[in-house]
């Protein structure tokens, strides 16, 4: 099968397509012919820093929707022909090939009505702010929400997802990305390159503060957080925590790190059952046109190397995502 492969670790510009057997499904577990899988943030960082439980050369990409093409022993769940998508465990081989294979009690079905590329731009992005809003920080219709990021695809999706329980979303954002953030949902947005965003939003809350923070950019936007959160406020973190002192508690706070796809190897089965619960509680929201897969750009998956080079820059918008014919 055609595959993007990974030689060594190293900068994304090294993948290359070659070809590799179609892999066989064990116990428990499904192929999946790809139709779809989308780009993340987390496919670069693991070209330059690899895993210990790779094989070489190694094929990236932990979303993917597609088609059951084979059932390994033991699986009822699903039958051939069925419609998938799912978040891939980063220690095994991935999704950015015509084939590959996941685990049966992990995987979600695609309704009708969602395309393959939109259910691929979900899992990642869509399922970490989906976890940390919904399962993490229980926001609720009367909380004052500052989701960071929010043009990217844990800010864009986490958003969407407070807006439609009904907070009062912060958002922050370059300007020329303002009019995107407001048509998915938030109702501040702030300019971090010229704004004082602490101040910013201590102004819009008259003082108070916010009641949550997803944390979405790095340690110290993590940080300005902790500085605007409310009495009883609560902060989840899926890109660094922030710095924890005493002081960082006070007024009764609570922090949350958020690592969606860690229940792979967690050896916990229910937190794995959970992340296909939550891939279908997600879907159905896009398939009730709720939350927008936000997919700007659809490619091939020879330029996938050049997809994954922009998000190193952290300035893309929404979600990148391949289709392979």
């Amino acid at each position: 099968m055609k595959a993007l492969l990974l030689d060594k670790t190293g900068p994304v510009g090294d993948l290359r397509v070659g070809e590799i057997p179609v892999p066989e499904p064990g116990s428990g577990e499904i192929r999946v012919k790809v139709r779809a899988t989308s780009l993340n943030p987390v496919d670069y960082k693991l070209a330059g820093r690899g895993n210990p439980n790779w094989k070489w050369p190694h094929v990236l990409g932990l979303d993917v929707a597609g088609d059951v093409d084979a059932l390994g022993a033991g699986v009822t769940d699903w039958k051939v022909g069925d419609r998938v998508f799912y978040h891939g465990d980063l220690t095994k081989s991935g999704g950015f090939a015509e084939y590959a294979i996941t685990t049966a009690h992990t995987t979600a079905g695609i309704p009708d009505g969602v395309s393959y590329v939109d259910a691929a731009a979900i899992p990642c992005a869509g399922l970490t702010a989906y976890e940390a809003v919904v399962r993490r920080l229980n926001v609720e219709p009367d909380h004052i929400v500052w989701m960071q990021g929010g043009a990217g695809g844990v800010g864009g999706f986490g958003v969407q997802i407070c807006a439609n329980i009904g907070a009062t979303v912060i958002t922050t954002a370059s300007t020329k990305n303002h009019d995107f953030v407001k048509s998915i949902g938030a109702d501040h947005v702030i300019d971090y390159n010229t704004e004082d965003v602490v101040s910013r939003i201590m102004e819009i809350t008259r003082g108070r503060g916010v009641d949550r923070v997803l944390g979405a950019v790095d340690v110290a936007t993590a940080n300005q957080g902790i500085n605007v959160l409310a009495f009883r406020g609560g902060i989840a973190c899926v890109a660094g925590l922030p710095t924890l002192n005493d002081s960082t508690f006070l007024g009764a706070r609570s922090v949350h790190q958020v690592a969606y796809g860690g229940a792979h190897t967690s050896n916990n089965r229910a937190a794995q059952v959970d992340l296909a619960r939550m891939a279908e509680e997600m879907i159905a929201l896009v398939a009730a046109k709720k939350i927008d897969p936000m997919v700007q750009q659809v490619i091939g998956l020879e330029d996938i190397p050049a997809g994954l080079a922009q998000l190193e820059t952290r300035h893309v918008r929404g979600k990148i995502v391949a289709e392979l014919s």
